[in-house]
């Protein structure tokens, strides 16, 4: 098997070079003569670890080469690469000519050529990029996608300083692809990196790696604005830091990263404000650690819109509490968008039913808070998800329940609105996820 690498920056010359010691014959394309210059005499065109040693013993052995001609090097192999540059606009959106660019020498060889072809986009895109260069190869070259050629979106992960070890040693490596030869093929040409090998659709594999990056970015900065807070009042910020990444049950994990609804509760908001109030007593401002409680008044705002589009009087809310398993209301997000319903406007009748308050209603603790806060509460709830739902005309979810599913499914007349993501795979027409 041989493959074009058409681009040969940082991710096109590490490429170029770990592929070549895995065994295959390897074509670098680049319009810089420079690039393919140092290629042509077995020379990085980048400095990084490794890939200088990689790369001459690589080219000693026969097995890479170099050309600017990107259609004859397409002609030659069976799978194309494309690493080439994607970058910002004054605007800040990606400027994809030189990947459109790409996709017509291809197809302007793939019009010559008889064999199956294999395009494999590496650069970072956006979502859609892969499709549209589908469709630029299959205009010009006169051949479809999925019978004569296939496009694959393939991101690294790749860090400058240590690419080679990262190319051998990914998280994973994720294939966004429609076609099942193709998957085998890839599987082949990764078969001796490390890593769990994952398939999923175009756009999923081409947003990924703009969600690391930025997750990335707002690691950094939470860490500094911590470190300034720290600082400060004089204490280790690092010792923090170094305390904080040792709890894998909840800081480093995935517990929280699963989209759905707001936070509440009496920890989360509570302690957010203290830290912001404390770096503002010592004349520190946190942009970041601001920013969070303004995010998740929005997503509760967006929720109350959803329930509001449906344009139905009679609302049922199946829980109250600010999770599962507690009755405690205190900064209730759920209590927030009934309260905001209620108050805005005398169009909406709201019923709930939530076990644990029903309980507190009863005997908990809660009542004290319950009776001061959210006297309201008590005549909108019922003692049954069945007297909710038989009521209502749209039904909210705030919590989890396999029965939900079926629920959807006997009752097409209602309107469902999932704030937990219920069921992953529920895509009746009466459904809607708040963020999925």
């Amino acid at each position: 098997m041989k493959i074009s690498i058409i681009g040969l920056g940082y991710v096109g010359c590490v490429s170029l070079g770990c592929l070549a010691q895995n065994g295959f014959s390897v074509i670098g394309v680049d319009i810089d003569t420079k690039k393919v210059d140092l290629v042509s005499k077995g020379l990085p065109t980048i400095i990084e670890k490794d890939i200088d040693r990689i790369i001459a013993e690589q080219h000693s052995k026969g097995r890479i080469e170099a050309t600017e001609d990107c259609v004859q090097a397409v002609l030659d192999t069976d799978i194309s690469i494309i690493c080439v540059g994607t970058p910002s606009t004054t605007s800040g959106e990606l400027n994809l000519d030189y990947i459109f660019g790409t996709a017509q020498q291809i197809g302007t060889a793939l019009r010559r050529k008889g064999s199956f072809h294999i395009v494999v986009i590496r650069s970072t895109v956006l979502p859609g990029t892969n499709e549209k260069v589908g469709e630029i190869i299959q205009e010009i070259s006169g051949k479809m996608r999925n019978e004569s050629f296939s496009v694959v979106s393939n991101p690294e992960f790749l860090r400058e300083g240590s690419a080679v070890d990262d190319y051998y040693n990914p998280p994973f490596t994720l294939i966004g692809t429609d076609h099942k030869e193709t998957a085998e093929a890839m599987r082949n040409v990764y078969e001796k990196v490390h890593g769990e090998f994952v398939l999923t659709d175009f756009k999923t594999a081409e947003i990924i790696k703009y969600v690391n990056n930025s997750y990335h970015a707002l690691k950094v900065t939470f860490a500094n604005e911590v470190g300034n807070v720290c600082k400060r009042i004089g204490i280790d910020s690092h010792e923090v830091m170094r305390l904080f990444c040792m709890d894998k049950q909840l800081n480093i994990s995935p517990y929280y990263f699963k989209p759905g609804f707001a936070y509440g509760g009496s920890c989360l908001p509570k302690d957010l404000k203290a830290l912001i109030a404390l770096a503002s007593l010592n004349s520190l401002t946190t942009p970041v650690l601001e920013a969070i409680e303004y995010s998740n008044q929005l997503h509760i705002t967006l929720a109350q819109k959803m329930i509001e589009r449906k344009k139905k009087r009679r609302i049922g809310v199946l829980g109250v509490a600010f999770k599962e398993g507690t009755d405690d209301l205190r900064y209730s997000p759920m209590v927030k968008v009934i309260e905001n319903i209620l108050a805005c406007t005398s169009d909406y009748e709201i019923k709930a039913y939530d076990k644990y308050i029903n309980e507190a209603l009863l005997i908990g603790s809660n009542r004290d808070f319950i009776d001061d806060h959210t006297p309201y509460l008590e005549s909108i709830m019922c003692d049954t998800e069945e007297e909710v739902v038989n009521w209502a005309e749209v039904v909210v979810f705030n919590r989890k329940s396999e029965s939900y599913v079926q629920m959807v499914k006997l009752h097409p007349e209602k309107e469902f609105i999932d704030l937990v993501r219920v069921f992953p795979s529920l895509t009746e027409a009466n459904y809607e996820g708040i963020c999925w």
